[in-house]
């Protein structure tokens, strides 16, 4: 095993704590040996104090940045977090060394409590604050960077993986199946001499082709206009599958919706896969309930769970994995994907701007 491979195996190996402690211990030698001479008897109670030092303000310092990260995030208010991070750094540096120091002086050095008010020792305080805002500045700087890093690299997946989608979405709208079928049914109409139906299922179908085309150059579109699309969507399969298909699409009030957006096509996505994957009968028809929870701020598509055999071309499984990774990008509230009760059953979280 050569250096590289050895250094990177211990770095596996070897638990953070115990790496950060030997970090600690490494620091505190080197300040240690670095202010004192070999020879002073006061070596080790100098090393102790470095210790404290070292230990309390990378752990208050390390405390307070998991604690701004939880209200205040580089990527949102980038400038606010970095003015937030330099005075949360001071005060929690501040309050460490005094609390070090007081320590030390009373419990070590004897010295009354009052002497922590001394011009004396504050003065004291002004070289471990200077070693401390400088570490600081260069930890949260790299912060920053490796942030913002990982919001370049996650904008670029999520460019990527939507043009994927889109693209996939498109597809399967145009594709020659769905036109097919599409167009069978109109014939179908036609010819029971049904022209009010006809025409209506020509608007229908032109509503579908135009807001997907509409819809691809968005990165959200109105809940609203998602669940217009999903009914043009549904008619159109309904009429071709007739009584094999029962859909219940309960939805409030329009003005309930107003707040909510979703990613283009995610509705028409999981519609489309039920009826995809799954059988349907006259005698026993294939079940899609919608529902929408204004309070939770959820989108709840359920059906009956009962798959059909496709071939591999027809399987990519691509189409809710690209709409798990879309959602990630928008939001932390996961796409819930759960089969209970002989149910397949898909909730979205609703986005808020």
């Amino acid at each position: 095993m050569n250096d590289a491979s050895f250094g990177t195996t211990a770095r596996l190996l070897m638990p953070r704590w115990v790496r950060l402690v030997l970090i600690l211990l490494a620091i505190s030698v080197g300040v240690t040996l670095l202010i004192n001479r070999p020879d002073e008897g006061e070596l080790l109670v100098n090393f102790l104090i470095t210790l404290a030092y070292t230990g309390s303000l990378w752990f208050a310092n390390d405390g307070a940045v998991a604690w701004l990260d939880r209200f205040v995030s580089w990527r949102a208010a980038p400038v606010q977090r970095f003015l937030l991070t330099i005075t949360v750094s001071l005060l929690v540096s501040l309050v460490a060394i005094f609390l070090v120091n007081l320590v030390f002086r009373t419990m070590y050095f004897h010295q009354p409590v009052r002497v922590m008010f001394t011009a004396a020792v504050w003065r004291d305080f002004v070289f471990p604050l200077v070693v401390t805002v400088l570490l600081s500045l260069f930890q949260h700087s790299r912060a920053f960077l490796l942030k913002w890093r990982e919001v370049a690299i996650q904008a670029e997946r999520l460019e990527k993986e939507t043009a994927v989608a889109r693209l996939d979405s498109l597809r399967r709208q145009v594709d020659p199946h769905f036109l097919f079928n599409s167009l069978n049914a109109l014939t179908s109409l036609v010819e029971e001499n049904d022209p009010a139906r006809a025409v209506r299922f020509i608007r229908q179908l032109s509503q579908v082709y135009r807001y997907v085309l509409d819809s691809e150059t968005q990165e959200l579109v109105t809940l609203a206009d998602e669940l217009r699309f999903a009914e043009s969507y549904l008619y159109l399969q309904k009429t071709r599958l007739g009584d094999a298909l029962a859909v219940d699409l309960e939805l409030p009030p329009a003005p309930q919706l107003a707040p909510f957006f979703v990613p283009p096509l995610a509705l028409q996505l999981l519609l489309e896969n039920v009826i995809k994957h799954n059988t349907a009968f006259q005698a026993d028809p294939l079940r899609i309930a919608v529902r929408l929870d204004v309070a939770g701020g959820t989108l709840t598509v359920r059906n009956t769970l009962r798959p059909r055999r496709l071939s591999e071309s027809e399987t990519s499984g691509l189409g809710l994995k690209n709409l798990v990774a879309r959602y990630a990008f928008f939001t932390n509230k996961p796409v819930a994907i759960t089969k209970e009760g002989g149910e397949f059953v898909v909730t979205l979280p609703l986005l808020v701007l």
